[in-house]
């Protein structure tokens, strides 16, 4: 009697493929182009839309493969996604090199298969910069593909607080939303920087203007708010027009390295240092520092990296580099706060708020993805789906300690060394 062999479908060998290719078991489920499954059946599921995929990955067997692989739409997610990202992290921190790659084990498959080719192209969304690393003309770039893809874009994505920085959620209750937890944020800002009425505040980095109108409506400062985003400032002039404050508060396209407004009695630096990269930030404290008036204080908000791995010999761009934040670096804290001490400040208080950006992220894609296709039709569906998976994945990172951020407090003392600082933190801490 003949022995009949099992039917393996292209699924099957889809799987095995992977994790010969990628090295580790494939975690989730896979559905092939032509509909075949295989794979755990309680899984998210890994779709394989088209055989391009496949040459992705096999090219850049990393996250900046599969990545995309999905901005292309060749791959996509059903089920969970922060279930399947979170599956999926073992591979999205990995950067081998095709050379490294035991394909000769596999050849025979691939060609079966008809996955073997050159190399596609990358999707239109994937970012260039081109010019000497933060240089002037080269940051402005960088913030103009990061910022510049419509402020009806990021408005779906941010909500009505238009604030793009982690929120500080405060309650619990039902109704309390995104924009309650911003507002809080903007206060929490605000008070640890003791703002008074009359004070002049500089905003660094001042996105579409949100801090500046509150700083300037609740406590009565007058405020300049600098951007190297063209889209940020005409939203952010606007958003101050139509509060009525434009005799208190001036927003401007200005590099910081072309400040010379000061004193200021306070200073505002949020989400802004993650673009000035580690090395320059040495410079950027500097120049906030005599930018402040003694007894001023600097509120400096900033995502740090954890832990800093050790660079792969051939590393790749990661899918943030490429497709989010073009040049963008995450320090540790204790390397900023390192920075703005030998810059001259004395640091008086640090706030850990890794949780709530986790939440703040998921906040944001619930967003996106109530308004998918507004999104799409403003940008692209590539640009939907970077943001998709740059917003989720980050959440995850942030929940898994990867990934932190922090609210640092610093102050220029007088010669005296007097900080003009409160004894106790309850001024701030609520």
């Amino acid at each position: 009697m003949a022995i009949l062999t099992p039917h393996v479908t292209t699924a099957t060998k889809l799987a095995g493929l992977l994790e010969a290719i990628l090295q580790v078991p494939m975690p989730v489920r896979i559905r092939a182009w032509d509909g075949s499954t295989a794979g755990p059946p309680d899984a998210p599921t890994l779709i394989i839309r088209h055989k391009r995929a496949m040459r992705r990955i096999l090219w850049q067997p990393n996250e900046l493969g599969l990545a995309r692989a999905y901005v292309a739409g060749d791959i996509d997610l059903e089920g969970d996604l922060y279930d399947a990202l979170s599956r999926l992290a073992a591979l999205l921190w990995r950067s081998p090199d095709i050379k490294d790659l035991p394909l000769h084990t596999v050849a025979g498959d691939l060609l079966r298969l008809g996955v073997l080719g050159t190399q596609p192209k990358p999707p239109p969304e994937e970012m260039q910069v081109a010019g000497d690393r933060h240089s002037r003309r080269r940051d402005r770039q960088a913030v103009s593909q990061h910022y510049d893809v419509g402020n009806d874009f990021y408005r779906i994505v941010l909500g009505e607080s238009m604030v793009y920085s982690c929120a500080y959620w405060t309650s619990d209750a039902p109704g309390y939303g995104l924009a309650d937890a911003q507002r809080d944020k903007l206060d929490l800002i605000c008070r640890k920087l003791d703002l008074k009425p009359g004070m002049r505040l500089l905003d660094v980095g001042c996105g579409w203007g949100s801090l500046a109108v509150h700083a300037a409506q609740n406590y009565g400062v007058r405020v300049l708010g600098i951007t190297l985003s063209t889209e940020q400032a005409e939203f952010a002039r606007k958003q101050v027009a139509e509060a009525g404050l434009t005799d208190q508060v001036e927003i401007r396209i200005q590099d910081y390295r072309d400040l010379d407004d000061g004193p200021f009695d306070a200073i505002s630096s949020v989400g802004m240092a993650e673009h000035v990269g580690t090395e320059p930030y040495r410079q950027y404290a500097e120049i906030l520092y005599a930018q402040l008036k003694p007894g001023g204080r600097l509120l400096n908000h900033q995502i740090s990296r954890l832990h800093l791995p050790p660079k792969a010999p051939h590393q790749v761009r990661s899918f943030i580099d490429a497709y989010v934040f073009p040049d963008g670096e995450l320090a540790p804290v204790g390397t900023t706060v390192t920075l703005l001490e030998e810059a001259g400040f004395e640091v008086r208080d640090v706030h850990a708020l890794r949780e709530h950006y986790a939440r703040t992220l998921r906040a944001w894609v619930a967003n996106l993805e109530s308004d998918w296709s507004t999104a799409v039709r403003l940008t692209s569906p590539g640009r939907a789906r970077v943001w998709r998976l740059y917003m989720a994945a980050s959440a995850l990172a942030f929940e898994q300690a990867k990934i932190g951020v922090n609210q640092v407090l610093a102050v220029k003392t007088h010669r005296n060394g007097d900080g003009e600082m409160p004894a106790t933190r309850a001024a701030y801490a609520a």
